[in-house]
């Protein structure tokens, strides 16, 4: 049985191997976009109010 590559390009989709199967190494991009008046006062009411909520919202992306 030949030997399988740890990582192979197929139709521009990087894939890894993992065990014996090709998983698709995708990526999402970073996104940064401004939050508005409203996402900036929802920020400030968690941090006032709740803050340990905020705190895994942060953590958690």
């Amino acid at each position: 049985m030949s030997e399988l590559k740890p990582r192979i390009t197929e139709n521009g989709i990087d894939y890894i191997l993992v065990g014996d199967y090709y998983i698709p190494d995708l990526k999402l991009p970073e996104e940064r976009r401004p939050i508005g008046k409203y996402g900036r006062m929802h920020r400030e009411y968690l941090r006032e109010v709740h803050p340990a909520r905020l705190n895994t919202l942060i953590l958690t992306g």
